[in-house]
């Protein structure tokens, strides 16, 4: 493979690694807050032991698990990536 080909995808991979990396912060904040307010939603069922407490509960852990479930993506994908630069590096 030629050099400059080489040199593009690295410069491609590297900036999508960039952009990942940064979402991953965004996701690691935003997971935190979800995961907190599930955790208060389920003690507000737990003391009101009301129906309408435990949909919201339930609604807010199905929201917690989903961010959960894209950040384990958006991590995988950046290990996915970062194996990638390394064959590239190694090709250069």
């Amino acid at each position: 493979m030629a050099r400059w080909l080489v040199e593009r995808r690295l410069m491609q991979v590297s900036a999508r690694l960039k952009k990942l990396r940064a979402e991953l912060v965004l996701v690691d904040e935003q997971m935190a807050h979800f995961a907190d307010d599930a955790d208060d939603q389920e003690i507000r069922a737990m003391v009101s032991e009301t129906a309408g407490a435990s949909f919201e509960a339930r609604d807010a852990r199905r929201h917690a698990d989903a961010h959960a479930r894209h950040r384990a993506k958006v991590v995988a994908e950046i290990a996915s990536l970062e194996a990638r630069q390394d064959e590239l590096l190694d090709k250069l």
